[in-house]
């Protein structure tokens, strides 16, 4: 019988030779507020941007597990990089997820991304707390079945390389209205821009600027949803939102696997002067080091079986988003804590610029401005475990 050749691990494509040249460029591009123009290159040569993209249609193969541990393996290397490639994954997920269960819809967007497209998430809109439940954007519907998109996106990654756009826009001019609508926009459309505002204390390679939209136009084939504002339990939303969730989780949880790593060395190096013993033998330090594995130790687990789930299909009911948004808010706490410990033991040479802690002290602040917010997650348990707030 014919054999089936395994895809390669996330330690075979993310090898240590390219992860530690990653390393190496990663405080260049925070000094220069520069975009990852050459990790890109190197993961796109790597087949990365196709890793979860069937064999069948010329990706790695790899499912949702398995990225999602790629993620963590990369971030340790370049929080940034991790995360700008995070939203071209989160995309490339969502339609493996649908694939996976016989939904074609975003099939094209698979072979594409095995052919060197680059997606970026273009959901986000200053004061829209909505999130994919509403839009300011206006999505207006042409008589020959395309729609243009007005409005401005916010928190755009990957600005400079992206050649496809994820939207979502409101309709409220059509017989059905108000939907919202979701498509995708070619870079070469005249009416997008791309502004250069993104000068910010952490996770500066990402370039999420804002994106502009003067009526950019998505082609009728590439309408992916049209669907009523508000929840749903539309498996492309709820897809959206579960594999956002968990490699928003993953790109934080490897930011504290090297914050740890580097806590442990500076422990293990460094020696009292007062005692004159390292400083890994100092009860506090090693207190300050065992609560921040011990904070890694309670999420991995948590990453590993809800990726898992995804995959699988398991419907979690009335907690299918109350898991995942809580679980970014648990990863991002924990690597918040995680850098904290390390740079209490690593002391003040992490205040310099240049100090590669220091750079994960400003990078995991980040954490805070992705859904779920924290108060989202808290909202969404409180409703699984009480039900929705009577009118």
């Amino acid at each position: 019988m014919p054999t089936t050749t395994p895809p390669p691990t996330p330690a075979q494509v993310l090898d240590d030779h390219l992860l530690e040249g990653f390393r190496e460029r990663a405080a260049g591009y925070d000094r220069d507020n520069a975009f990852f123009a050459d990790d890109l290159a190197e993961l796109r040569e790597a087949g990365y941007l196709g890793a979860v993209v069937p064999s069948g249609l010329g990706g790695l193969g790899w499912d949702l597990p398995t990225l999602v541990a790629a993620q963590r393996r990369l971030a340790s290397a370049a929080p940034a990089t991790a995360l700008g490639v995070n939203m071209h994954l989160v995309w490339t997920s969502v339609a493996r997820v649908l694939h996976d269960r016989d939904d074609d819809s975003l099939d094209f967007l698979l072979r594409d991304a095995a052919a060197g497209e680059v997606f970026a998430f273009g959901i986000s809109e200053a004061g829209n707390d909505l999130m994919l439940f509403g839009s300011d954007t206006v999505a207006d519907p042409q008589r020959d079945g395309t729609v243009r998109y007005t409005g401005r996106k916010i928190f755009t990654s990957l600005s400079p390389a992206w050649t496809r756009l994820g939207v979502h826009g409101l309709d409220t001019a059509s017989d059905d209205a108000p939907k919202l609508v979701y498509g995708f926009i070619d870079r070469d459309d005249p009416d997008v821009r791309t502004l250069d505002d993104w000068d910010t204390i952490g996770m500066r390679a990402t370039q999420s600027r804002t994106t502009v939209l003067d009526g950019a136009v998505v082609a009728r084939d590439r309408i992916v949803r049209r669907l009523d504002p508000g929840p749903t339990d539309d498996p492309f939303v709820y897809a959206i939102f579960a594999c956002f969730e968990l490699l928003i989780s993953s790109v934080y949880t490897g930011l504290a696997d090297r914050a740890l790593e580097l806590a442990v060395a500076a422990a293990s190096t460094r020696v009292s002067k007062r005692t004159g013993v390292p400083r890994s033998e100092d009860p506090d330090v090693r207190r300050r080091i065992a609560e921040a594995g011990s904070l890694l130790e309670a999420i991995g687990p948590q990453l590993d079986a809800l990726a898992r789930d995804v995959a699988d299909g398991i419907d979690h009911g009335a907690f299918r988003f109350a898991r995942p948004s809580g679980l970014k808010m648990r990863a991002v706490a924990a690597a918040r804590g995680v850098v904290e410990a390390a740079v209490r033991v690593s002391g003040g040479r992490t205040f310099f610029a240049g100090d590669e802690l220091g750079r994960l002290q400003r990078d995991v602040l980040a954490g805070a401005f992705h859904p779920s917010s924290d108060d989202g997650a808290l909202g969404a348990i409180a409703t699984a475990l009480l039900g929705p707030v009577r009118d």
